[in-house]
């Protein structure tokens, strides 16, 4: 069977067979795409309508020691009593289709690299055992139509993330300050932030992205904002009341108009909208460029 390595790790050693399918740990998933594990669990459970049971699901106890138990990651807990191995938390596994559609919604180039290479993984390990087993071999058929559902799978991730209008209702805040986080990740160098009102919600936000981050607002807590400056360092603060609406601007490129102050998403009826024109992306950075000049 040919090896496929990410490094130094064969790809192959990770694929378990689990009630019948061929299916891989959380944990070594996220090894491979250099996450931690309880992100890929975030998506998930984020999107759930995405993952249904043959795409994802949980072991069960006896299920979880048997795999656990050869993985060359996951470290079962011993207890004290030295009766045996106990595990905290039951994992939960991908199967190839949950791998690719996982990949899809962590919207990172590792995984999207690395992505392949597990796909190919499974392909060669069913192969594998076909032909030790069957003695038959999978057929060219088989190994082009996952290659078709996986360029497919990329296609309506790039599709969905693509949307422009979101509307969130009354009551809607987790959802509301998720895409707004998903928004900031995407920034590779800086943002740009416009809203009067701002509290300490946005501060802990920006703490965890750590990119440079210029604001333009009236009024946020000068206590906040001096704990926070304290410990980090990735944010300038111009106080003026120019504008009424709210923006973000990621890495002077993508330019999102938001209904409400970010400090009150969820909270009423709103929407976040991407604008496309590059016009007005253009005469708002003119204008941002006094400001960041003073």
């Amino acid at each position: 069977m040919n090896e496929l390595m990410i490094n130094d790790i064969k790809i192959e050693n990770l694929i378990y067979e689990v009630r019948g399918k061929q299916v891989m740990l959380a944990s070594d998933v996220a090894k491979l795409y250099q996450v931690e594990t309880k992100v890929l669990n975030q998506v998930v459970k984020r999107n759930l309508n995405r993952f249904p049971e043959d795409f994802c699901f949980q072991l069960t106890l006896e299920e979880a020691q048997e795999v656990c138990s050869r993985s060359q990651f996951v470290t079962l807990n011993r207890s004290g009593n030295n009766r045996g191995n106990n595990i905290k938390y039951l994992p939960y596994v991908f199967t190839e289709h949950g791998v690719m559609m996982l990949s899809g919604l962590l919207k990172s180039e590792i995984a999207a690299k690395v992505n392949v290479a597990i796909i190919k993984a499974f392909v060669a390990m069913r192969k594998y055992i076909a032909n030790n087993t069957l003695e038959t071999r999978v057929s060219n058929i088989e190994t082009k139509l996952i290659d078709y559902d996986y360029k497919f799978n990329l296609i309506f991730e790039k599709m969905d993330n693509e949307k422009v209008h979101h509307l969130f209702f009354d009551g809607q805040i987790y959802d509301a300050y998720s895409l707004l986080c998903d928004i900031l990740n995407q920034a590779r160098k800086n943002i740009i932030i416009i809203d009067n009102y701002l509290n300490k919600n946005i501060l802990d936000v920006l703490a965890s992205i750590q990119k440079e981050v210029f604001i333009i607002t009236k009024n946020i807590s000068k206590n906040d904002l001096e704990m926070y400056k304290k410990q980090y360092q990735n944010i300038r603060i111009m106080e003026n009341n120019s504008f009424h609406d709210r923006f973000i601007i990621i890495d002077r490129k993508n330019l999102y108009h938001c209904g409400a102050s970010f400090k009150d998403l969820g909270k009423k009826c709103f929407a976040i909208t991407k604008m496309e024109d590059e016009e007005i992306l253009n005469q708002l950075l003119d204008k941002i460029a006094k400001f960041e000049n003073m």
